[in-house]
């Protein structure tokens, strides 16, 4: 299991600054989760978030799409979904507000 840095030894004024950093992204993607049954994030040029779009698509489930960015914009958008939800990657898949994974763990949970 990946060790997280535990909140006793997080200086409050780093905790400050991670609760702020791109809150309004972070909330945008939250609010989401909770408006929509599926929720897909990603970013352009990434072929694993097209696959897991087209994946859905091909099931028939409606999803709501946020994206941010590609590989050469929008980085620190994208970095503070990741830290907020804790996965490294994109697509970030949301079932009735749970994290999934990614486009092979959808797989996985649609099996």
């Amino acid at each position: 299991m990946r060790k997280i840095l535990t909140s006793e030894k997080t200086h409050q004024i780093a905790k400050e600054a991670m609760a702020s950093f791109h809150n309004e992204i972070v909330q945008e993607v939250e609010k989401a989760t909770h408006t929509y049954e599926w929720v897909v994030v990603g970013m352009k040029q990434n072929p694993v978030v097209t696959s897991a779009k087209k994946f859905l698509n091909e099931k028939q489930i409606p999803f709501h799409y946020i994206e941010y960015g590609s590989y050469f914009s929008k980085w620190k958008q994208r970095l503070a979904i990741k830290l907020w939800s804790g996965w490294p990657t994109f697509p970030q898949i949301f079932h009735k507000g749970v994290l999934i994974g990614g486009y092979s763990d959808l797989k996985k949970y649609l099996k």
